[in-house]
């Protein structure tokens, strides 16, 4: 059984509102260190940074309203913590503790993740999706009449409670609360999005993953912070592996939309 949201869902929109400023310390710094969590809803999007550089406030303004739309943005801005930003100086080490674990892909979520963008396609609002068994699927897709969506999927279980309205202004979003969605069968404790890439929950996670995919078979992994090594691979080069992963996909932003199952 498997859980896909589309890239409306609130705390999806927390998730890219995070990765957008992310993106934006990137455009100033190759390796600046920032760590972003996004509470929206209901007319307003709280969000606290904690960054090695000062982020322009118009643009984060701007950021939260064209994902999110117009609303009132509580920013706060701190700068990291001296003792953290010591464990990188001179050398990209490991930012923080981790377990991690890297699985393939099922014939499942891949299904679901195609219905689920196909559907977005046609209603870019507020959605999610349930398979079981690649034979059970429940659409709840806000925007949407159940009777048209019937057309497209007659066997599935469309809108139970109805057709709905979604968003941020019917429920509330936050960071890294959907990883089921972005990671499968791989989640741990750490969360994908908002963060730089020497923090092991983006770059360790998205390394294992992709070796997982490579080999067809489950990867542990564990580090503590500072460590220079994992799974034999300079830290350095876990990095610049998952560096490649979010250039390819276009920037941080575009990762949080789908996650990693995409």
């Amino acid at each position: 059984m498997f859980e896909k949201v589309n890239p409306k869902h609130p705390d999806k929109c927390a998730d890219r509102i995070a990765g957008a400023l992310v993106d934006l310390a990137y455009k100033q710094e190759a390796n600046p260190k920032i760590a972003v969590e996004v509470l929206i809803g209901h007319g307003v999007c709280h969000i606290i940074a904690e960054t090695s550089v000062r982020l322009n406030k118009k643009e984060i303004r701007d950021i939260v309203f064209r994902i999110a739309g117009r609303m009132k943005v509580d920013y706060k801005e701190i700068r990291q913590d001296p003792h953290l930003a010591k464990n990188q100086e001179n050398k990209i080490r490991c930012g923080d503790n981790g377990i991690f674990k890297g699985e393939p892909v099922t014939y499942e979520q891949q299904e679901l993740t195609k219905i689920a963008q196909e559907i977005y396609d046609q209603y870019p609002y507020d959605g999610k999706y349930i398979l079981k068994r690649t034979n059970h699927l429940v659409i709840c897709q806000s925007h949407a009449r159940a009777k048209d969506l019937k057309k497209l999927y007659p066997s599935a279980v469309i809108n139970p409670i109805g057709d709905w309205t979604g968003g941020t202004d019917v429920d509330s979003g936050a960071t890294n609360r959907k990883l089921g969605s972005d990671m499968g069968d791989s989640i741990t404790g750490g969360g994908l999005h908002g963060k730089d890439l020497s923090k092991a929950d983006v770059s360790v996670n998205i390394y294992a993953w992709l070796k997982a995919q490579e080999t067809g078979k489950t990867v542990r992994l564990f580090c503590a912070i500072g460590d220079e090594e994992i799974d034999g691979k300079p830290y350095e080069e876990i990095v610049e592996i998952a560096r490649k992963y979010i250039a390819d996909l276009g920037g941080f932003e575009k990762f949080a939309e789908w996650g990693l199952i995409r």
